[in-house]
């Protein structure tokens, strides 16, 4: 099979010629369509995030086709199209993992990471830490729904019950967030990069009642802040913008130094906390949830060749919505 290897920290990925890999003992071999290509990725490749091994295949949000099955395989079947999300396993008897809270397993296994992930033509995985996709979503359209609509809704509802919210960083998952917002009646301000007018009108596209750049302060106080790009320095940024009892919301899973600020900008209850990682039934709420909503999935498709392009065009942020990797050709045309 074809793959993209990540060898060496800040890359470049090398197109490798590899064996398709055999599905072990309760795993599914998978045929990849497409993967998305997340600020995660770019954070391993960049050396932000620790490689727990190398060579390396990046890649997490991974559409497929199950093509063939190991041993103990019992629900998955052969021809079944699934998604491939970061977590690929836990050890489930840990304190988090028995109160419902596998996303915090100390011994947790993360697909591309851990485990060789989508930015190949195949790979192979626990079929308990795979979803089944809505039909109503494209294979290139379902990816990004994989991690940017995951983490999305998890950061959504740690903000807890919130009519005017903040996304700063208006890419992959903010514009799924701000469609649930919409959905639910909510309004959306959206915080993008200096003089990024084609994200802020994006924004307002989709359904935000404000976009600016991140220095600019909302038009009035925001009930919450969720922040996706990966910039310590928001966060006093967003808890200036915050009114009393409002919570901000760091996303990712990497962040850049949290500055000092005063104290001011944290009293009167406001509250910063960060989401890490999903659950399995993160997964199964939000699939639910996607069915139902008809989510417009904004991305650019890159070959698999191209991981390279995406992930330099992610870092500068030269995309719209998300980028995604089409990996078997004989879907590219049915792909939009």
């Amino acid at each position: 099979m074809n793959a993209m290897v990540l060898e060496k920290v800040g890359g470049p990925l090398r197109l490798r010629d590899l064996p398709v890999p055999t599905p072990a003992v309760n795993e599914v071999l998978i045929r990849v369509h497409t993967c998305g290509v997340c600020r995660t990725d770019l954070h391993l490749y960049d050396g932000d995030l620790p490689t727990p091994k190398r060579p390396l295949i990046l890649g997490h949000q991974v559409v497929g086709t199950i093509v063939a099955q190991g041993t103990g395989v019992t629900e998955a079947r052969r021809g079944d199209r699934v998604g491939v999300p970061w977590l690929g396993g836990v050890c489930g008897t840990c304190v988090d993992c028995r109160a419902g809270r596998e996303n915090l397993c100390g011994s947790a296994r993360y697909t591309g990471c851990h485990i060789d992930g989508g930015y190949a033509q195949y790979t192979v995985a626990d079929p308990a830490f795979c979803f089944p996709l809505p039909a109503n979503y494209s294979n290139v359209e379902a990816a990004p729904l994989l991690c940017a609509g995951l983490i999305g809704l998890r950061a959504l509802r740690a903000a807890g019950e919130r009519h005017r919210i903040g996304l700063y960083g208006f890419g992959a998952s903010a514009h799924i967030v701000a469609q649930i917002v919409v959905q639910q009646g909510g309004e959306v301000y959206a915080f993008t990069r200096a003089n990024d007018r084609a994200s802020q009108a994006f924004a307002r596209d989709i359904g935000a009642v404000w976009a600016g750049d991140t220095e600019t302060a909302p038009p009035r106080p925001l009930d919450a802040a969720i922040l996706f790009a990966p910039v310590g320095a928001l966060v006093p940024t967003a808890l200036a913008a915050v009114a009393p009892g409002g919570v901000v919301i760091c996303a990712g899973i990497h962040m850049s130094d949290i500055p000092s600020f005063p104290y001011r900008l944290l009293w009167r209850e406001r509250t910063i906390r960060s989401v890490a990682n999903l659950t399995r039934q993160d997964g199964q709420d939000f699939f639910d949830l996607a069915s139902r909503i008809p989510l417009r999935i904004k991305t650019e498709i890159f070959p698999l060749a191209a991981a390279d392009e995406a992930l330099l065009r992610l870092k500068q942020g030269r995309l719209q919505g998300a980028a995604v990797l089409v990996v078997d050709d004989e879907v590219g045309g049915n792909t939009h």
